[in-house]
């Protein structure tokens, strides 16, 4: 228990800023070196030009010395041309920076992404996830970039500064100060509050966004059904709400300026009144007290930009709170197994054998498949028929390793499909499925999709085995034609023949087919229909299927029913002995 409670929380300012530095910022040290050397130049350049007062008010106006009043217009122009260098390069580098750990942070984001099992996604919505990529990234590295850079260089100028008021004069510097420490308190609250808020409303965001997403996936639906005011309705909302979070965390962050206006200007008053009987005693000259009212004039601005950064570091915090949540989640589904699958290489390839398992989803509190034990033999089909919701789908999920068993196991060749990589194992299924996915690209990238070192004669040749290298090749710019986003350009049964041309550049022993043709039109699936009987060829084939000619053509047919293998064998004896079969025959399959 003990070491529970002095475990550092992850949701604290303190451990989510060293985990910034040491894993983003630290490794551009020599960077963040030059850029604090350029800080220093900034910061002293302006601590020199508030003690430069004293000589150009006492010199030059009261003594009226000549020789001054050439070095010091010379020595301004110098101070002015160093500090604009210096300047300009700690913000190259800054920025450099910044830009670097926006692009590091992401990078981590999308690699713990592309390794996060699928039920993962099954419980994310991607509006959240495009929102965590580009709202909660930006606004933590904003936040960090604002915070590096600003509360160096300000806290440096602020040193600088105070270092020429004590010079002048320390009693007067201590009284200015003095009002400091008092401000602290109120800030720190106002910090706690935006961080709520912070938190809020990048969730607001993320909600927006996948509002959206669906909104304008889902747009013909919204037309046809008059929807269009319901979602005005409801996404105006969500837009309100975002509104008044935002207004809400400036109305709070605003209050620090006016409180640093107002703390300063007792300093500031305080300082007048002194130093001015000071000045009028004679125990003063008016250059110190100009230049001792100059340098605090000058301090309180970073003073105030100190403040405000606390609010700035906060939104950031809220925001590496989300990402850090992304790049942390760990699969369930370990990637230990060894590369060896010369076993699989070779012509030995036998059977898939799945023994006794059970398996629900991580959200699931119930079984969906239950007690299964099943051989797939090697270049045979089987089909896999049910009513919906028996678990089908679930069951060739499965066999990719796309979700992990509670019980029991898989074996391809006697041997334990975890026992080798995913990449290896996934190399040796091709996934045909009703629902298509393509990607905003050419035909020709979107068929070589998963085979990158395919040639473009290999990529005709698996076109026209499935039957679209005609429809391809009429248009304009063939292969190299753009398709849209999820090939909106093509019809549904030339999106189902790309996906079968990409299987067969595959050229996988199992082919995994879900429902392949359901979603066409009785032409369109005869064609289709004929490209997966010669994409089927050699290969160990699991259909799940609702066309009774797919059915009729297995050689072994597995009837389920709430997760359960109910019945299994040929077409022929199932038909006699299967009432549930007969009754899918009936009503669905024929």
């Amino acid at each position: 228990m003990l070491k529970t409670k002095n475990k550092p929380s992850k949701e604290t300012t303190k451990y989510l800023l060293k985990r910034l530095v040491r894993n983003y910022v630290k490794k551009h040290f020599s960077k963040l070196f030059l850029a604090f050397l350029c800080m220093v130049i900034v910061a002293s350049a302006t601590a020199i030009n508030a003690w430069m007062m004293q000589p150009v008010l006492d010199d030059i106006f009261l003594n009226k010395n000549l020789e001054m009043l050439m070095i010091l217009p010379v020595a301004i122009l110098l101070i002015a041309i160093f500090k604009g260098m210096a300047a300009y390069f700690q913000s190259i580098l800054m920025n450099f920076i910044g830009f670097r750990i926006v692009a590091d942070v992401q990078s981590e984001m999308l690699n713990s992404l592309l390794k996060s099992d699928l039920s993962f996604f099954d419980s994310t919505n991607s509006g959240t996830l495009v929102s965590r990529f580009l709202a909660d990234v930006g606004s933590l590295t904003r936040g960090v970039h604002t915070v590096l850079t600003n509360i160096v260089k300000d806290i440096l100028t602020v040193i600088f500064l105070v270092s020429v008021m004590f010079y002048h004069d320390w009693k007067l510097a201590i009284f200015a100060f003095v009002v400091f420490p008092i401000s602290i308190f109120p800030i720190v609250r106002i910090g706690k509050r935006i961080r709520k808020i912070s938190t809020q409303t990048q969730e607001s965001f993320g909600d927006l966004s996948s509002k959206l997403s669906q909104l304008f996936m889902g747009i013909k639906t919204v037309k046809s059904f008059n929807m269009e005011n319901y979602e005005k309705k409801n996404i105006g909302n969500t837009i309100e709400g975002i509104f008044f979070l935002t207004y809400k965390a400036n109305k709070i962050s605003s209050i620090a300026r006016p409180l640093m206006e107002t703390l300063g200007g007792f300093a500031v008053a305080g300082i007048i009144w002194v130093g001015g009987s000071q000045v009028i005693a004679g125990e003063t000259t008016p250059g110190t007290f100009f230049s001792f009212i100059t340098a605090l004039i000058m301090a309180y601005q970073p003073v105030k930009s100190l403040a405000g950064l606390n609010a700035t570091l906060q939104n950031a915090m809220a925001a590496a709170q989300r990402v850090f949540f992304i790049i942390d989640n760990k699969t369930n589904i370990s990637d230990i197994g060894n590369d060896d699958i010369g076993i699989l290489h070779s012509q030995k390839i036998k059977n898939i054998y799945l023994k006794d398992i059970n398996f629900k989803y991580p959200s699931s509190k119930r079984l969906i498949l239950k007690n299964i034990s099943i051989m797939f033999e090697h270049a045979k089909k089987t089909a896999i028929v049910g009513p919906s919701g028996a678990g089908k789908t679930s069951l060739l999920n499965l066999l990719p390793r796309f979700y992990d068993l509670q019980r029991g196991e898989i074996l391809i060749n006697d041997t334990n499909i975890k026992t080798f990589s995913l990449k290896d194992l996934r190399n040796f299924f091709s996934l045909v499925s009703q629902d298509v996915v393509l990607f905003d690209n050419t035909i020709k990238y979107n068929i070589q999709y998963g085979s990158p070192n395919k040639k473009l004669g290999e990529i005709i040749s698996a076109s026209k085995k499935a039957g679209c290298h005609g429809f391809i090749s009429k248009l304009p710019n063939g292969y190299e034609t753009e398709i849209g986003e999820n090939g909106v350009m093509l019809s549904g049964g030339q999106r189902q023949r790309l996906s079968i041309a990409r299987a067969f550049l595959k050229n996988a022993p199992f082919l995994l087919l879900d429902e392949a043709t359901s979603s066409l039109d009785t032409e369109s699936e005869s064609k289709i229909q004929i490209a997966l009987d010669k994409l089927m060829i050699g290969k160990t084939v699991l259909i799940i299927a609702h066309r009774l000619s797919t059915v009729k053509n297995s050689d072994q047919i597995i009837v389920m029913n709430n997760g359960l293998v109910v019945d299994k064998g040929s077409h022929s004896k199932l038909i006699k002995t299967s009432i549930l079969y007969k009754t899918l025959y009936k009503n669905q399959l024929r």
